[in-house]
Parts: C-alpha cells; sequence; structure tokens
C-alpha cells in the first residue's frame, strides 16, 4: 500500500448499529486532510484472518481503500458499510480455517493472531481503530499487547462497554424503543390487553431501564435481577386496573432470569465468543402472566400482545446523538493517533470526551448498579437521585 504519513486500519465488529458510519467517516476525512491513508477491513476481525499474502492475490473482499466521497455517501445512514462479523481470530473453529492456512491449524479452536499480525504487515498498516462492544474490543486489547497501535471506540446498543458513560447505538435503540412500544400500546388500549415487548440486553438491563424511566412502560425486568413471575402478574395487573384504558406494559431483556432459572436460548449453537443465541424469554412471560393473571382479575384471563422489538430498534438511521457522538470519537481517535498516544479507548465520562487505558474493556463487566437504580419490590427504575448523574443516568460506577 501507498504510505503518506502512514496508513490508519478501521473495522466494524459485533451487532450492527446506527452511528457506525459516522464513525467511519468521521476517522477518515480527518486523517485524510491529515495526511493518512485511510483503509476499511471488511466483516471486522475476519477481515484479517483470511488474506492471501501474496502480492499478485486478489484480497478485494478483505479491504477497500476509503476517500471523502466513500465515506460522505455512507456517513448519513445506519448499519456499517465495511460489514460486519462475530469472528474471533484467536478462537476459530477447525472448519472456519482459511483454506490456505487449513494445513498449519488443525485443532478443533486454532489461534490466528500470528496470521493477523503477518497480515496487518503485509498491508502496511500502521494503527488499527475497531468499534465494537467488549467482545470486537477484547481481541483489539489481545493486538495491543502484541505491539500493535491500536485506538479502539465503544459501540453497542445495550451500553455496556466498561470505562465509557456512553456507546454508540444505545442513543438511537432507546429512542426507537420508546416510539415502537407508544405505537403497540394503542393495540393494547383497544383490547384491554398486557402488553409484553421483549428488547436486547444480554447482561446489561440498560436498554429496558431508560425507555421504561422516559415513561414507554410500567414496568421491565433486567438480566441483574431474578424476577418471580407471580410478582410480576401482580404488578401488572395493579398497573391495568389504575389505567382508564385497561392495559400495562412491560419490557423485559432478553437476558433476564427468572427466580431460580437460567437464560433462555433459541438454540444452543454458540459464536465465536460463545455466546449463545438468546431469545424467547419474551414468550414464556407473555404465557404464563395469561394463565396466572386470573388469579389478579376476579377470576377473568388477560390476553396479551407480545412482541420481540429486535432488530426494529437497531435499523434504520441515527439519531441525533448517534451522529454526534461518533463524529466526537472519531475526532478524538485521530487526536491521540496524532500525538503518537495508542492502547487507548476513547469515551464519554461525565458528559465529556476523554480516553482510557484501552484494557478498561477486559477488567470489568458493565451492568445495571441494582442497588442504586433499580427498585426490586416494584420491577421498575428508581426516580431520585439525579443530581451529578450523566446523561443516561446509570454507569456501573
Amino acid at each position: 500500500m501507498a504510505n503518506k504519513k502512514g496508513v490508519i486500519g478501521i473495522l466494524t465488529g459485533g451487532g450492527d448499529v446506527p452511528g457506525l458510519n459516522p464513525a467511519i467517516r468521521a476517522v477518515t476525512i480527518r486523517a485524510l486532510r491529515e495526511g493518512y491513508q485511510v483503509v476499511g477491513i471488511r466483516r471486522g476481525w475476519a477481515g484479517l484472518v483470511d488474506i492471501v499474502r501474496d502480492k499478485n492475490a486478489d484480497n478485494s473482499n478483505n479491504y477497500q481503500f476509503l476517500s471523502e466521497e466513500i465515506v460522505n455517501r455512507a456517513g448519513r445512514t445506519g448499519g456499517t458499510f465495511l460489514h460486519t462479523s462475530r469472528t474471533k481470530p484467536s478462537s476459530i473453529k477447525k472448519a472456519s480455517v482459511p483454506e490456505h492456512l487449513q494445513g498449519q491449524y488443525a485443532e478443533e479452536k486454532n489461534d490466528l493472531t500470528p496470521e493477523v499480525l503477518k497480515n496487518l504487515d503485509f498491508l502496511g498498516m500502521d494503527y488499527l481503530i475497531p468499534i465494537g462492544g467488549d467482545d470486537t474490543l477484547s481481541y483489539g486489547v489481545r493486538l495491543y499487547k502484541e505491539g500493535v497501535k491500536v485506538i479502539a471506540i465503544p459501540k453497542t446498543m445495550d451500553n455496556d462497554v466498561p470505562g465509557t458513560d456512553y456507546c454508540i447505538g444505545f442513543s438511537t435503540c432507546v429512542t426507537r424503543t420508546i416510539s415502537l412500544t407508544n405505537s403497540l400500546r394503542t393495540i393494547a388500549g383497544s383490547h384491554e390487553r398486557f402488553l409484553v415487548l421483549e428488547v436486547f440486553g444480554r447482561y446489561a438491563g440498560f436498554t429496558a431501564m431508560l425507555p421504561t424511566m422516559a415513561g414507554a412502560a410500567n414496568r421491565c425486568v433486567i438480566p441483574e435481577f431474578k424476577f418471580n413471575i407471580e410478582h410480576l402478574t401482580e404488578l401488572m395487573s395493579k398497573d391495568r386496573e389504575a389505567n382508564p384504558s385497561h392495559y400495562s406494559v412491560l419490557l423485559i431483556s432478553e437476558g433476564s432470569m427468572y427466580e431460580g432459572g437460567e437464560m433462555v436460548f433459541e438454540d444452543r449453537s454458540t459464536d465465536a465468543y460463545g455466546h449463545a443465541k438468546l431469545g424467547g424469554i419474551g414468550d414464556l412471560v407473555s404465557a404464563q402472566i395469561k394463565d396466572i393473571s386470573p388469579k389478579f382479575n376476579k377470576g377473568k384471563t388477560v390476553d396479551v400482545v407480545n412482541q420481540k422489538l429486535g432488530y426494529m430498534v437497531r435499523g434504520g438511521d441515527p439519531d441525533a446523538i448517534d451522529s454526534i457522538v461518533p463524529m466526537a470519537f472519531g475526532n478524538l481517535a485521530l487526536d491521540l493517533l496524532l500525538k503518537g498516544v495508542h492502547g487507548r479507548l476513547v469515551v464519554l465520562k461525565n458528559g465529556r470526551y476523554d480516553n482510557m487505558p484501552l484494557d478498561v474493556v477486559t477488567a470489568s463487566k458493565k451492568v445495571v448498579e441494582v442497588k442504586h437504580f433499580y427498585d426490586t419490590d416494584r420491577y421498575r427504575p428508581i426516580y431520585e437521585n439525579f443530581e451529578m448523574k450523566p446523561l443516561f443516568i446509570m454507569t456501573s460506577e
């Protein structure tokens, strides 16, 4: 690759969210104007795994050179035009080892980091800017420890990357959840039903808590606190009775668990990070509160409107916050790079842009701090002590 001041690689990994393209745009435009070349790595870490290190080989499926024209066209849209994957190069299953490497890597799980390092060298990468959640960025920590100059940008709809109050994608997710819930409440009200909406959130309940705080739901259940189904049905029945339109609304995180129970999985297959596919807690809870409802409704059954919001909350264009924050994060990353600083995570902390050591990503977990923010008896957020809290109220500190 032609080298001016240096070559910057940028990639997106994990789930797509609105705000990724604005972040890519911000990094690229600033870097080009500072005299760097920018290369977009396709399909997250996967794009760095199966490169053929031969100058005559066609590796165009793995990367593309980025220009202002390319990133301006994509920069206002949702998703990621570089594509994404959940590939973890340090744990590649035997069947997924690239054809030209199968003779060298024949274990059930293979660490292809040595190949990634050689591929980065082959591509002439001087710096790497991964954009992702704690899974994607944990591999960024690995590469940094191997000597790669990494500056990371936090992205996840669940808002659960440690070290930062805000992750790209969260605001749009909350905005969409409130909007979709308000659309569905007209149906629940018309038929006098319970409305149960399942939202993303494997370990952290921020995506259920914030819309509930904003008035979208009466109750929410979250992964951080195991719920009692009978108590939940009683609370929802009281909410329904008190509502002039005779309905009540529950937001439930996909990772929520019953008392004495575990997470609910769609199947037992796992991704490269060892996560089984979650889904179905909303269906189970809907069926059970319907069965239990006569106990709290004078012997009569209450029907349920049950909807999995799922991908609807992370499709489409970014909102204002997910257009502005990625722009700032991208420029923060370039500020660090220009100062010769790496091994950092750009963050929003207490309303201020800053940066943290990159290994904060692997040092802790960011979840809802139940005792400060969640009423474990009423299954809803605590509405007090907001002074000096950040914009979206909850951090894990």
